[in-house]
Order: C-alpha cells, then sequence, then structure tokens
C-alpha cells in the first residue's frame, strides 16, 4: 500500500534511513523534498538549514516538518523565484514508513515550466521498482486538482526511463522534449 501523508514526526527513523540510502546511491538532490540547506538571496529570503545531527533530536525534526509544511503557504518565507508548494512524504504499510516526497508546486515559473514542472518525486532506492512513484503520482493528481489546476507539467529526464514510464502510466501526454527534459502534461480528474 502506497499513501501520500503530509510531512509528520512518526517518519523521523524511517526518514533518515532514507536519507542514508540517497547517500549511498550517491544522489544529493531529490525532487519533490527540498534542500536541507538554502542560503539568503538578494531578494530577502533569510535562508534556512538543518544539519543531520539536528533533525536526529524531536525538536530538530520538528523544525523541519514545519518548514516543509509552512511551504504550502502563500506567505510562507521562500528563496527569490520559488512558489508555494504542497510537500508530501510517501508512506507504506507501516504508518512510519517513508518511501519517498512527492511536491506539488502550485504555480509555475518560467523555470519550472521548463525544466521543472508542477510535480517532482523521487522514491528511496530500497523501495524502487515497485510501483511507489507510479501509485504516489496517481495520488497527487486529485491534490491538484483541489488546488485548482486541471493539469499538472510532470518533466523527467530523457535518460530516466523508469521515471517517463511512470508519468505516462499516469496518462501523461508527452508536448515536448527541452534539452535534456521530456515535458509531459496530466489531467488531474
Amino acid at each position: 500500500m502506497v499513501v501520500l501523508a503530509r510531512p509528520h514526526a512518526r517518519y523521523r527513523r524511517s526518514y533518515l534511513r532514507a536519507h542514508d540510502e540517497f547517500l549511498e546511491a550517491r544522489e544529493g538532490h531529490r525532487d519533490g523534498e527540498g534542500a536541507w540547506v538554502e542560503p539568503a538571496d538578494a531578494g530577502g529570503y533569510p535562508g534556512a538549514a538543518f544539519s543531520r545531527a539536528e533533525l536526529e533530536t524531536d525538536e530538530g525534526f520538528a523544525r523541519l516538518v514545519r518548514f516543509r509544511l509552512d511551504r504550502s503557504l502563500e506567505d510562507t518565507p521562500r528563496p527569490t523565484g520559488h512558489v508555494p508548494s504542497t510537500v508530501y512524504w510517501i508512506g507504506g504499510d507501516d504508518p512510519a514508513e517513508y518511501l519517498g516526497s512527492l511536491s506539488i508546486r502550485h504555480s509555475l515559473t518560467p523555470f519550472l515550466r521548463d525544466v521543472a514542472g508542477h510535480v517532482g518525486y523521487s522514491v528511496r532506492p530500497g523501495a524502487r521498482r515497485r510501483g511507489v512513484a507510479t501509485e504516489a503520482l496517481r495520488l497527487a493528481l486529485p491534490e491538484a486538482a483541489a488546488l485548482g489546476l486541471d493539469r499538472v507539467l510532470v518533466t523527467c529526464d530523457t535518460a530516466n526511463v523508469a521515471s517517463a514510464k511512470v508519468i505516462e502510466a499516469n496518462g501523461g501526454v508527452l508536448e515536448d522534449v527541452r534539452g535534456v527534459k521530456r515535458r509531459y502534461w496530466v489531467a488531474t480528474t
């Protein structure tokens, strides 16, 4: 079973184990999750930072959870050029099992339109090839519809055949290829 859940403290142990899996696989960037360190910028964003040591504590992990939840709010400070986005953690059979992350960006900037799209997701290496991403994207479509999006742009690298299959399994229609990105539109209803 795959579920989409808003970030919650119950995922801490599994989330940190997943982080270790991503590091072991040499995958630093995780679509749908966001970085642990965001520097301050000239547009007034004060920056944010989380360390592994801090996230090992209840208080530190609670701060990360709040940070991820607040990303959906219009008035939350964010890096210049970023838009509100709703972050979900992909869960499994165990209510504390973290399988990955998925984010729905509420609108598109020129960068998002060309490269990243409305939806980004990543599945921890140990949970891949089990249909997790396909089901997570399927579950995200009604959530995107609830945000007023009748269709979402979902992109993947041209070399990422697995992600292309996830998008196509959810009704994705290829619009074009721009550089190394395949760009699909997926109806939300």
